[in-house]
C-alpha cells in the first residue's frame, strides 16, 4: 500500500561544522543554492548550539525550513525549553522546524555532569517534554505578527517513541538503526530494509487516520556516488556490518550509486516505506546536489 498520497519529496542537510559566522552563513547559502529544502543543526556536544546557529542560518537565507536535527530532549527543562522554541520560530519568522529525540550517546552526558537515564526514562521525559509543549502556548503568537506554531518531528525507533510521534508529530524520523547501541566512532548500524518495513507499519497502525497527514523522514549517514557499487557497498559495510553486500543495498538509508541509481532508490522508498524526506549529513552536501536535481 502506498503511504505517500502524492507526497512530494523534501531534503534535508544537517550543517555541523564552522570556524566563523561568515563560514556558517556561507554553508547555509550554499545549501539553499543546492536546492535543500531543510537546513538543521544536530545537539551533539562540540557542535554548534542549535537554537543560535538556526537563528543565523534563518538570517542568511529566504527559502529552506530550519531544523534541530534532533535535541536531546533529556538536556532541557521542558518549561525552558518552550521559552527557546518560541523565540527561535520568532526569530525565524516561523520557518523552525522542531525535532526532538531522546539522547543515547552516554559520552554527551557523562560531558556535560548529566546522570545517564535508562533507556524508559529518556521516553519518559521526551513523552513529558511533548506533553508540556503542546499545552504550552507559543506565546508570541498573540501579538499582531503571528507566526505559525512549528513543525514537529520526533526521531527514534522504539514502540513508545513512535507512539507518540503517531499522536503528535507532523514529521516522523524513522531512525533506520537496528538498535540504540552505538557502534564506535558511528552511527548506530542500521537495520534491514525488512526492519524498516516491519517499523513503518507499526506506525502506519499508530497514525491510523493521521497517515495523510505526516511526513516520514530518515537520515541517510552517507551519500556515495559511484559506478562501482559493490565495491563501494563493501566499504560501507561499517554502516551495516551483519548485511551481506545486497542487503545493504536495499537498507533505505544507504545511498549509493550512480545519481540515477540512488534517485531510483527514493522513489522505491517513496512506494515501499512511505519515506519523501530524506535528510544527509554535511559531508553529502553536495553529493547529495545532482540527486535533488533530478528529482524535482
Amino acid at each position: 500500500m502506498a503511504l505517500t498520497h502524492g507526497r512530494a519529496f523534501r531534503f534535508g542537510v544537517v550543517l555541523s561544522a564552522a570556524t566563523s559566522r561568515s563560514e556558517w552563513i556561507d554553508k547555509c547559502r550554499k545549501a539553499e543554492d543546492l536546492g535543500y529544502d531543510t537546513i538543521g543543526v544536530s545537539d551533539h556536544l562540540g557542535k554548534p548550539a542549535p537554537f543560535p546557529a538556526v537563528v543565523l542560518a534563518a538570517e542568511a537565507t529566504t527559502r529552506p525550513q530550519l531544523s534541530t536535527y534532533v535535541l536531546n530532549t533529556n538536556f532541557y527543562n521542558p518549561t525552558l525549553l518552550g521559552r527557546e522554541v518560541a523565540t527561535t520560530n520568532l526569530l525565524t519568522d516561523g520557518r523552525l522546524e522542531l525535532g526532538l529525540g531522546t539522547g543515547h550517546i552516554k559520552a554527551h552526558f557523562d560531558a556535560a555532569g548529566l546522570t545517564y537515564p535508562s533507556a524508559a526514562a529518556r521516553v519518559d521525559h521526551l513523552e513529558s517534554v511533548v506533553a508540556q509543549l503542546q499545552q504550552q502556548p507559543f506565546f508570541f503568537d498573540a501579538g499582531p505578527q503571528v507566526v505559525r506554531r512549528p513543525r514537529l518531528l520526533v526521531g527514534g525507533r522504539g514502540d513508545r517513541v513512535l507512539q507518540l510521534a503517531a499522536r503528535y508529530a507532523d514529521i516522523i524520523g524513522l531512525s533506520g538503526a537496528a538498535s540504540n547501541r552505538p557502534v564506535e566512532g558511528h552511527f548506530p548500524a542500521l537495520g534491514s530494509a525488512e526492519m524498516m518495513a516491519e517499523r513503518v507499519e507499526y506506525t502506519r497502525h499508530a497514525l491510523g487516520d493521521r497517515i495523510r497527514e505526516v511526513e516520514f523522514n530518515v537520515v541517510a549517514p552517507v551519500v556515495a556516488p559511484t559506478n562501482e557499487l559493490r565495491a563501494t557497498l563493501d566499504r560501507l559495510e561499517y554502516l551495516a556490518p551483519s548485511m551481506s553486500v545486497d542487503q545493504r543495498a536495499d537498507v533505505p538509508g544507504i545511498l549509493a550509486g550512480t545519481p540515477l541509481h540512488i534517485a531510483t532508490k527514493l522513489h522505491e522508498n517513496r512506494e515501499r516505506f512511505g519515506i519523501t524526506y530524506t535528510t544527509v549529513l554535511e559531508p553529502s552536501l553536495e553529493a547529495m546536489a545532482p540527486i535533488i536535481e533530478r528529482l524535482r
